[in-house]
């Protein structure tokens, strides 16, 4: 560009394009300047010579493309100098310098829950995301996550089914969608909640953003819900930043035998709450919400599910129990022919009973009669 923009969003988009200057770097320099066009005027000295060069030449080409997309319906910029930018995130060390919006967002004032999770789930953890999702969403919390596939999609998905609010946060600019088989339910969020981003327009899915996503979601959330996740999960990761700003942090336990629910396990270890029920969500939180504005809705009904079964159907369920189990187990502990326990597994499994997992192995789900 030729010219340099005189718009104070601009100079906030510059600010953001500054290469390598994070926001520890450029929140105290905005506030002694007093607005990011005033610190490109008058860069201070005592800086390093990278930053006051770009401070002097910064990028107005990379600026320009932020405001042909900030120039978008719902598209928005929230700084850390606007009054409207969200409390909790301020409160916390190193606040993101701005915020990228596409959607609502005064959903970034509503009180929200975190919903986290691994990416390739259990069947049961992938119920469960949607399921406690959208119970709590009827409750008046808007569901947050990080638009990942497996929990975090589920958890965004059970939102929106439950016609509830949802949030998230995204670790690349906002013109684009990763992974990109979420692009749908990007587009879905955007209309019926909000999309956040620290980052740039243009910003590729690098390792190091999703760390700083993290940050954003543990910080936004009055708490944190992680369904599944193995030990060295990346959910764990945004659990503790939850607990290390005061939040709360709940966990769903799981079979000792799955190794997606030691994660949690280990977070009940150290101070997590063991929750079963969306209910047990909400026990914990409730002088947060507002009964009168978000009446408790029930939990979702399971469609199609009757409590009576065929009685071989219904022993070949007590023989499986809530671990992952073989075929030939099952034969084992019920005597039933190997095609007779394949039969029953594929009906209970049509109604939604049980389900099925990599390696021939098969699972009851909490939804089945006991």
């Amino acid at each position: 560009m030729e010219s340099t923009p005189n718009d104070e969003a601009a100079a906030w988009c510059a600010l953001l394009r500054a290469p390598n200057i994070g926001c520890q770097t450029l929140n105290p320099l905005v506030e002694r300047a007093g607005s990011a066009r005033a610190l490109l005027d008058r860069p201070p000295g005592g800086l390093t010579t990278r930053l006051y060069d770009y401070l002097r030449t910064p990028d107005w080409e990379g600026a320009e493309q932020d405001m042909r997309w900030l120039a978008q319906p719902d598209n928005h910029l929230l700084t850390l100098t606007d009054p409207n930018y969200p409390p909790r995130l301020r409160a916390i060390p190193n606040p993101p310098t701005a915020l990228f919006l596409r959607g609502d967002p005064n959903l970034l004032g509503l009180p929200q829950l975190a919903i986290v999770g691994s990416r390739h789930p259990s069947p049961g953890g992938t119920r469960n995301a949607h399921d406690f999702a959208a119970h709590l969403a009827g409750a008046g919390l808007v569901i947050s996550s990080g638009l990942a596939i497996g929990i975090d999609a589920k958890a965004h998905q059970g939102a929106l089914h439950a016609n509830g609010l949802t949030l998230a946060v995204t670790g690349t600019g906002l013109d684009r969608v990763y992974p990109a088989k979420n692009r749908d339910l990007a587009h879905e969020i955007a209309e019926n909640g909000v999309l956040v981003s620290e980052f740039p327009i243009g910003t590729p899915p690098l390792p190091g953003n999703f760390p700083r996503r993290n940050r954003i979601l543990a910080a936004l959330a009055i708490g944190t819900l992680v369904v599944e996740a193995a030990t060295q999960s990346g959910s764990l990761i945004t659990a503790r930043l939850a607990a290390e700003n005061g939040r709360e942090v709940f966990a769903i336990p799981g079979s000792i035998h799955n190794p997606l629910a030691r994660g949690c396990h280990a977070l009940i270890r150290d101070g997590a709450k063991l929750v079963e029920t969306g209910d047990h969500v909400l026990e914990e939180i409730a002088g947060l919400l507002d009964p009168a504005a978000h009446p408790p809705s029930p939990p979702p009904a399971a469609a199609g599910f009757s409590d009576e079964l065929d009685p071989q159907h219904r022993q070949l369920l007590d023989a499986l129990g809530f671990d992952p189990t073989t075929t030939n187990e099952l034969v084992a502990r019920t005597g039933f022919p190997v095609a007779e326990v394949s039969s029953i597994l594929l009906l209970l499994e049509m109604q939604g009973h049980v389900s099925s997992a990599p390696g021939g192995l098969f699972t009851r789900l909490g939804n089945s009669p006991e």
